[in-house]
């Protein structure tokens, strides 16, 4: 498998910003208060998607450490990643404990739809795909698809992956299905551009929504929309309206990408490319502007959250635990002005709060 890490490094080569430093602007607000329009708003959006990772598993469940170890480190007190999880090293089969626990949390945050990695049929997220679509359906969430660059991908290849997920789960009540793009499920398509011939998908248009990573509106015949993956880009002024006006004018989706950080120093030891510390949570505010200014095409049609839980890039919404086992680890204190236990879910209180400014923007709410 391959991290975001070798995208990323190369984004500007693709079209897409990727400094590292923190834009001018106004300071990260404070969490709202319970009571407010944002905390009282009561279902998750079908318009808010965010990735979600199945790729980690421990001897208890799996009967091996599953992607943990990642970068070298021998968990479960010793993990590829710069924060620890509240739920300590878990696994992903884990689905009456873990995995439950992030539809709950997904739920609270107000996101309708968790795009799952998946890296092709009959692999380990394949395999546990089944579970993660029970724990999805208990939580009235969504389960679309992220189909990742497994060796051999190409557009027949998607074509066919669509087919067998279709088969596979269609009929599973958590299969997502666009109410606003006539029923169609989302498939998006990492490193889109590595593929220069993407002609076979056009059989599928009217019955899937395959969706291309890049903002370069060139390369996307054929797909029904647009996300970027990108955090970094997302928090660094991104020039969005161009590529927003060319989604409407032509019928696409156009599902920004944006997240609360960057960070993996521990899964990338020695890597120079670029972080983005998340200063308290104003990264995030910042990058839910970027999503609702009109000036950048605003408000989108979708939003994408890298990530729910990509631990070893940094950019998860998950809680992070704010007393890890071990003093290498980054925590959420001051988020939002939150302290200690208070501070690990203050992502998820502010997605909420951002998830029901977007739907009142998008004249939903």
């Amino acid at each position: 498998m391959t991290t975001r890490r070798a995208f990323l490094a190369g984004a500007a080569g693709a079209g897409l910003a990727a400094a590292g430093g923190l834009p001018a602007g106004r300071a990260a607000a404070a969490a709202p208060a319970a009571g407010t329009r944002a905390a009282a708003a009561a279902e998750p959006s079908p318009y808010v998607h965010a990735f979600y990772y199945s790729w980690y598993g421990n001897p208890d469940h799996h009967g091996s450490w599953v992607h943990w170890q990642q970068g070298g480190h021998t968990p479960p007190d010793d993990i590829g990643a710069d924060f620890y999880p509240v739920l300590g090293a878990y696994d992903s089969g884990d689905y009456d404990g873990a995995v439950a626990q992030h539809m709950a949390w997904a739920r609270q945050a107000g996101i309708g739809v968790l795009a799952y990695s998946w890296w092709g049929r009959g692999g380990y997220e394949d395999r546990l795909a089944a579970g993660v679509l029970d724990a999805a359906a208990a939580e009235g969430l969504q389960i679309a698809w992220h189909i990742e660059p497994y060796s051999g991908r190409d557009g027949a290849s998607v074509v066919d992956d669509v087919a067998y997920l279709e088969e596979a789960y269609g009929d599973h009540p958590a299969y997502h299905r666009a109410a606003d793009r006539g029923g169609r499920c989302a498939y998006y398509v990492f490193n889109s551009l590595n593929t220069t011939d993407w002609a076979p998908i056009a059989e599928i248009r009217d019955s899937a929504l395959v969706m291309a990573q890049t903002t370069d509106v060139s390369r996307v015949e054929h797909f029904g929309g647009i996300y970027t993956y990108d955090a970094i880009a997302g928090a660094n002024d991104p020039d969005w309206a161009g590529v927003a006006a060319w989604c409407r004018a032509n019928d696409y989706v156009w599902a920004p990408s944006i997240g609360p950080g960057y960070l993996d120093d521990r899964a990338v030891p020695g890597n120079t490319s670029p972080t983005v510390d998340r200063a308290d949570g104003e990264v995030y505010d910042r990058s839910w502007g970027y999503v609702l200014d009109p000036e950048k095409g605003g408000p989108a049609d979708w939003v994408t959250l890298t990530s729910f839980n990509e631990w070893h890039e940094g950019s998860q919404l998950e809680p992070a635990s704010s007393a890890p086992p071990l003093p290498v680890y980054v925590t959420f204190e001051g988020a939002y002005g939150r302290t200690g236990a208070a501070a690990e879910t203050a992502y998820l209180d502010r997605t909420r709060h951002w998830v029901t400014e977007f739907e009142a923007a998008s004249g939903r709410g």
